[in-house]
């Protein structure tokens, strides 16, 4: 593929943000995603939600796909009763969302789920979730960090071979792997850091967020396999 790949990445529609003198509804996405992205490659798209019947065609225009991080994923869509600790729901996003992970796994396009996305990943492919661990997010609005632990022999111990520590912030976490995913990174208290569906294109979900750290490879593996078609 001549030139750099486009990457698609999702984001979410916030009421009453502000800029200039204006207080509006917008699309956001922390601006360390698009970063990340260029900085390994890349071109960078923004994928506000939109009707799930055209996630296909929006895939379609991509060569590769990342799920953001954000709130987290409504309960319904794995069969389980709302914890009273898991956040408010976004429905518009939840559909987007899987309708492009669908969209993406139908297609072969490579896919990169990150926190949010990889759980949304795991439930996309009939995984639960645990609504709420400790440890993972200790001060409100501040990113943490620890150590991630790869499985030898996987895509992502491929793209980083060894334990390395990590920007994390999250409350909830993987529980039933959905179908056909394995666990390809832990944290120390056996917390499942990554996801990949192997066999298939690449496919991967990490629970910490690349985006805040210095870290490029694991965004290098996405563009180099969106690259190579």
């Amino acid at each position: 593929m001549a030139g750099r790949p486009l990457i698609g990445v999702s984001t979410y529609l916030e009421a009453g943000a502000r800029w200039g003198v204006w207080e509006l509804e917008a699309a956001l996405l922390p601006a360390g995603y698009p970063r990340l992205v260029q900085r390994a490659g890349g071109l960078a798209a923004m994928l506000p939600p939109d009707a799930p019947e055209y996630a296909a065609a929006a895939v379609a225009r991509l060569d590769g796909l990342v799920i953001a991080g954000g709130p987290d994923v409504e309960p319904v869509h794995y069969g389980a009763e709302r914890d009273p600790r898991t956040g408010p729901p976004a429905p518009a996003r939840d559909a987007w969302e899987l309708a492009l992970v669908d969209a993406a796994l139908a297609a072969g396009v490579p896919l990169l789920g990150i926190c949010r996305g990889m759980q949304l990943l795991n439930v996309a492919l009939g995984g639960t979730l645990v609504q709420h661990i400790s440890g993972h997010a200790e001060v409100p609005g501040v990113f943490g960090r620890h150590p991630v632990k790869p499985v030898p022999g996987t895509s992502y111990a491929a793209a980083v071979p060894e334990e390395t520590s990590v920007p994390t912030f999250h409350h909830q976490a993987v529980d039933r792997l959905g179908s056909g995913l394995i666990a390809s990174a832990y944290a120390a208290d056996g917390t499942v850091e990554a996801v990949e569906l192997p066999g298939t294109h690449w496919v991967l979900g990490v629970q910490w967020h690349p985006e805040m750290g210095e870290d490029l490879r694991v965004m290098e593996a996405l563009v180099s396999a969106a690259a190579a078609g």
